[in-house]
């Protein structure tokens, strides 16, 4: 979130225009850590948002400091999902990914979607154009980008989850707050108490996923949806597992999606099976909840 606060002298303009803006800080019982930017969520959007601001920077010879926050004990840790991985926009990001070592080694070899019954699978024309992406684990890959993110002098803080948003006294969002820790359930301080930090920012961006607890709150704090009359989302819930499988089951690369049983015909949803590599499978199967 961009704010309009006036520049001092020791900041001189610069041609990123969303960054013509001093930090803000006001006194508080806790520690807190300046950035130019704050991302919460080192996912792929917040880890390549990150990358490319630090790339303008080299660019324009500038150096902004930049943090990204993740609840994860590590980058990756709480991405489990396999996924059909199209290159265009890590092509535009980061040309060399295959020299430079990307978990991207599995082309998708086969692409099935079907109407399945109680008895039978009928196979129906895939609605998706898979061919040249590839079958990769999102983990790895995120894992993966974490690393070109520090090289590029961006620090990451896993283990530390926001769980505020920090407002000024004119309700512009200036960074956020991690969780205290050491608190017992009954909401008493035990002997390992520490208080949260709050890390601020002139740029504060939301990477948090889907139905983020902050992205909500400044959604609906700011009522971001009935200004522009926006439609809300719909969510689903996603049962995921990784399996380890037998060799002479395994396909690498084979893309499975499939509708129908075990839901009614009422009731949207279905499932995707994807073949990863060392005999690794993702299943999943998601429906509204």
């Amino acid at each position: 979130m961009m704010r309009p606060i006036p520049q001092s002298s020791w900041f001189s303009e610069v041609s990123l225009p969303f960054l013509n803006y001093r930090g803000f800080a006001t006194e508080s019982d806790r520690e807190s850590l300046e950035y130019d930017v704050v991302i919460v969520g080192a996912g792929p959007a917040g880890l390549s948002a990150a990358i490319r601001l630090k790339q303008l920077c080299q660019e324009k010879n500038k150096d902004f400091s930049v943090c990204v926050l993740e609840k994860g004990a590590q980058v990756g840790a709480h991405i489990i999902s396999g996924n059909v991985f199209e290159p265009r926009a890590l092509d535009e990001l980061l040309p060399n990914w295959k020299e430079e070592g990307a978990p991207i080694e599995v082309p998708v070899s086969s692409d099935r979607f079907c109407l399945l019954t109680k008895d039978h699978a009928i196979h129906l024309p895939s609605p998706f154009e898979n061919q040249g992406n590839y079958v990769i684990s999102l983990s790895q890959f995120v894992h993966w980008l974490g690393k070109k993110a520090e090289d590029l002098g961006i620090e990451i803080y896993p283990g530390f989850a926001a769980s505020e948003v920090l407002y000024d006294e004119c309700h512009n969002v200036v960074g956020v707050g991690t969780k205290d820790m050491g608190v017992a359930k009954d909401g008493s301080k035990k002997e390992n108490f520490q208080r949260g930090v709050e890390l601020k920012g002139r740029i504060t961006l939301l990477a948090e996923g889907c139905r983020g607890s902050l992205s909500e709150k400044v959604i609906r704090d700011h009522k971001l949806r009935d200004k522009q009359n926006a439609q809300h989302p719909t969510y689903a819930l996603g049962i995921k597992e990784v399996w380890e499988i037998d060799e002479e089951r395994h396909s690498p690369g084979s893309v499975l999606h499939t509708v129908g049983w075990p839901l009614d015909h009422k009731t949207y949803g279905g499932s995707f099976l994807y073949h990863m590599k060392d005999r690794q499978a993702c299943s999943s199967f998601p429906f509204p909840s």
